[in-house]
Parts: C-alpha cells; structure tokens; sequence
C-alpha cells in the first residue's frame, strides 16, 4: 500500500512524524509524495495558535476529498486532535483513526487494528527523516512547566517530561550514523532539561555528551532567558562542536506586559542575559521572537518593546500577533483589534529589517563555513546556511553562485559579497 504524510507546526512536531513515519518502514509500505496515488495518508497536525489550527482544518478537508479516488485510510493525529478529539470526531466524518498525542505509545496497536497489518516496532523505536539526511532535531524533553498565560502548550503536552541523557546521546549516535552533520537540541524549553529528572538544569550535562560525538554543528533551541545560567555559559563556550547561536524568545519588552504574560524575569534581566551572552562569546548570534498585541498593550509599553529592540540589536528576530487561546489565562482579558495588532506587528518588523541590514553590512568581506542544503536552477545559484541560521526559516539564508558544482549537504568556505535585508550573498 503506498502511503503519504502531511507534516504541520513545529520542528518538534516533525520528529513526532519522523517516529510515526518510522512504523510504516518494514517493507510493507511504499512511501508516495502525490496524494492522488495513496491509499493512505496521515496527518500530523499543529493546535498552537489560530493560524496552525486553520491550517489543520484546511489540510484535513483537502486531503478527505481524495477519499472520493483511491485512499482507502484517512489518519489524523499531533496537537490539533490531542486538544479537540470530541470536535473531531463530530465534524470529519471522512477521518479513519484521530491518534490523540497521548495515545502514541500504542500507535502501533491501532494502526494494526485499522490496517490488518502488525508493526515490526512501536511509536519511537524507529526514525525515518523527511527532510534529509544531513540535519536533524533532538527533542530532548515533551510538554513545559512553564504557565505563560497566553500559551496553549501545557494544555496540550502537559508538563515537562525529560528524557534521559543516556536515551538522548544513543539517538544522536544513531542520526550521526545516518549521515547528520548538524543536529538541533529542541524542546518546548530546551534550558529546563532535566529539572524534572535529575533535580535540576542538565542540559550542560547533556551537551556535553553530545559534543563527543562528531557533529559539525550542535546548535540549541528555545532557551528561557532567566534559566541561562554562568555554568551554562562557561560549559558551552568549552565545548568544540556546541556554537555560539541563543534562540532566546523573551516576548516583549515592558515588565508590565512580561508579568501579565506570566513570565519569569525583567527587561533588566533580559539585557543582562543577552549582553553577558555577547561577553562570553565574540560571534554570538542572538535570535528572538516577540507577541504583537497582546492584552493591555498600549503605546507606552509597544515603544518600550521597540526601544529594546533598538538598543539589542538581534541579529534575527521572529514576531507573531497575539494568538487569542481558549482555556488560557489571557482568553478573558480586554483583547487588541485586528488592525492595532497588525499595524503594530508591521512597526516592529520594519525596526527589525533595518537593523538586519545593517548587521549583514557589516558581514561583507567576511568568511564563514556554509552548510549546501539546496540548488535553485531557475537562478543558477546554491542555497546555504552558515552558524548564524537554524533550518526552520526563521533566519536568512545565504545565496551562493559558482560554476562549480557542490554536493547538497556539504560544508564550503564562502565569502560574503553583498547583502540584503535578511539574506547574504556569497562566492565560493
């Protein structure tokens, strides 16, 4: 039976499709990218926000209409049915099995009993990468402790749930193995490691296990900015393979609306951080993300978030407007007009361009080590990412042009010729 997947969200939930991807490679399936020639198709699905629950509807009723060809089975599983399973049920007629997140370790036990076919494995003792083989995510824990009032999260996946280091360090040997050459350390809140398993924050125990193995890049995730401790610091500036990249999303930039949010910490705090962060390591890459139009914002405290930004100067930064969430703390607020959000989420960004521009004109005549993820032949160039950019599409990428031919998922030596707003332009 051939069978296709539809990934949705966040890296996090790729590996979750990676693992369910990994039932159905014993031999009995073919793997099918055109959904007019399954006749099976399963659908990861994101609830985070409004938009990612939009989508997994969209995506739901696109891929039901098949059902009227040759699919034979319509699964659907991930955040979107572990938060509305009952609607579900109700409104998707077409659907075959929801799979709720919490349901997972016995996937392979109802897919038996949907399929008539018996899994050689279960949920999470195999791995199959849909995206390549020479980058890949670590999850290293599920669910978050952390209660920021408007996030949906612990609705979802519950509280945090640490994996042990030992499990973690097996799975990267296992990707290395597989060819990978960077590996991103992902979790809802990668800084929080192993509080809830060993008694406190492991995750400099844990990298530096991984260091050992032969990674070209080891690049972390998520970080809480008050949980980045010193000895964090310290360790990870000692390590060989871990660089000088912080995904430090601090939300906003008043201490009003930081405390309405619930999170920990102060605008003080957060430049402590992010400057002690630049103390430690000469070519720190600093990324952000921040809520637009959250409840109570008002002008004073959008200028504050401005001003920080200005004076911060992150060299990315990812913005959302504020996604209201029901069961959330935030959902019975005073809530922003559309317009006021996206005018202001518009503002911010615009602040933001101009000081990426500024920060990639000053990279010009420099060199980095680049890793090759793409060939675009409509333009004749290669697509690249040095230190300085994750694989999720948040960050720039660099833009090569050569006449000589390089291997996808190589590293090369590039120097930076020219620049645009978000985006590098290089030469071999």
């Amino acid at each position: 039976m051939k069978v296709g997947f539809v990934s949705l969200g966040c890296s996090k939930n790729l590996v979750d499709s990676e693992y369910i991807i990994g039932l159905f490679e014993d031999g009995t399936f073919e793997f099918e990218s055109d959904p007019a020639k399954c006749d099976i198709i399963v659908i990861n699905t994101c609830g985070f926000i409004l938009d990612a629950k939009k989508e997994a509807i969209d995506t739901i009723l696109e891929m039901a209409e098949y059902k009227k060809q040759n699919l034979k089975k319509l699964i659907v599983c991930g955040c979107f049915v572990e938060r509305y399973l009952d609607e579900c049920k109700d409104e998707f007629k077409e659907v075959d099995l929801f799979v709720p997140i919490h349901d997972y370790p016995k996937l392979h036990i109802l897919l038996k009993e949907l399929l008539n076919h018996d899994f050689d494995a279960s949920y999470k003792e195999k791995r199959k990468m849909i995206t390549n083989n020479f980058y890949a995510y670590l999850k290293i824990s599920d669910g978050c402790d952390n209660r920021c009032s408007y996030c949906a999260i612990p609705l979802i996946r519950g509280n945090c749930v640490s994996y042990p280091i030992e499990d973690l360090v097996k799975e990267a040997q296992r990707l290395y193995s597989l060819g990978v050459k960077e590996l991103n350390v992902v979790a809802q809140d990668t800084t929080y490691y192993g509080k809830d398993l060993y008694g406190h924050f492991a995750l400099k125990e844990l990298l530096v296990e991984l260091d050992k193995i032969p990674f070209t890049w080891i690049r972390v995730l998520y970080m809480y900015p008050d949980e980045i401790e010193d000895d964090l610091l310290e360790v990870m500036k000692g390590l060989k393979r871990v660089i000088p990249y912080f995904d430090i999303p601090i939300q906003y930039g008043n201490d009003r609306l930081l405390k309405l949010m619930n999170r920990r910490g102060s605008v003080k705090l957060i430049k402590e951080k992010v400057n002690k962060i630049r103390d430690y390591f000469k070519d720190a890459i600093i990324r952000t993300t921040i809520i637009v139009g959250f409840p109570y914002e008002d002008e004073d405290s959008f200028t504050d978030t401005i001003d920080l930004i200005k004076e911060l100067r992150f060299d990315s930064l990812g913005a959302f407007t504020y996604s209201r969430e029901e069961d959330t703390k935030s959902y019975d607020m005073p809530q922003l007009e559309e317009d006021i959000k996206n005018k202001r989420y518009d503002v911010l960004m615009n602040v933001q361009k101009e000081i990426s521009l500024d920060i990639n004109s000053k990279r010009v005549g420099k060199k980095y080590l680049a890793l090759v993820e793409r060939y675009e032949s409509l333009f004749n160039r290669y697509i690249a990412r040095s230190y300085m950019s994750a694989p999720d599409g948040i960050d720039g990428v660099i833009y090569v042009k050569t006449d000589k031919e390089l291997e996808i998922g190589s590293f090369v030596e590039v120097e930076i010729i020219d620049y645009k707003e978000y985006d590098l332009i290089a030469k071999v």
